[in-house]
C-alpha cells in the first residue's frame, strides 16, 4: 500500500461538486452492506477515512441522500454521485467515496465490512474482513496498524 499525493482533489460524475482532501486518510474500506450495494448500484462502495478538518468542498453544494436517518449521506444535487459521509458514531470525521478522486491509483481497501451481506463473488484485497461493523473500541488498532501499512506511522 502506498500513501496518495498531496492534496487529493476529487468530485461527482458531472464534476459540478469538488472537494479537497489535505491528509492521507486514517483507514481505506470496502463496505458490502446492502445499502451501500444499492447506492452504488455495485457490489460494494469504497471509501476512506479522513479528519473533517482535512475535507473541504471547493465547488458545488452537496444535499442529503439515501436513508435520511443519523448518518448524513452527502450527493451532488445535480447527477445524485454519492460523494461522502457523516456519521455520528465517527463524529469530526468524513468518510469519503474513495473512487470520486481524480487520482485512484494508490487506493487500496484496508478493511472490508458487512462480508455476512456480500455478493457470493465479490472480493477485495482487504487485509481485514467484518462480518458486521468492527466495534469502536477496536477502531484505533486498525487505524493504527493501517498507518503502519502505509508507512504513516506518528
Amino acid at each position: 500500500m502506498r500513501k496518495p499525493n498531496l492534496p487529493m482533489e476529487g468530485g461527482c460524475r458531472c464534476d459540478r461538486l469538488r472537494f479537497k482532501v489535505t491528509s492521507a486518510p486514517l483507514i481505506t474500506m470496502a463496505c458490502h452492506c446492502i445499502g451501500c450495494q444499492k447506492m452504488t448500484a455495485s457490489a460494494y462502495s469504497l471509501s476512506a477515512l479522513v479528519p473533517e478538518s482535512a475535507f473541504e468542498v471547493t465547488k458545488g453544494k452537496p444535499v442529503i441522500g439515501g436513508l435520511h436517518g443519523d448518518l448524513k449521506h452527502y450527493f451532488c444535487g445535480y447527477c445524485m454521485s454519492w460523494v461522502f459521509t457523516r456519521a455520528p458514531a465517527i463524529e469530526g470525521f468524513i468518510n469519503f467515496r474513495a473512487t470520486m478522486l481524480d487520482d485512484t491509483s494508490w487506493y487500496v481497501p484496508f478493511i472490508e465490512t458487512c462480508v455476512s451481506e456480500k455478493l457470493p463473488w465479490a472480493s477485495t484485497p482487504a487485509v481485514h474482513s467484518f462480518e458486521q461493523f468492527p466495534d469502536m473500541e477496536g477502531f484505533p488498532k486498525l487505524i493504527e496498524a493501517y498507518l503502519k501499512r502505509t508507512d504513516q506511522s506518528p
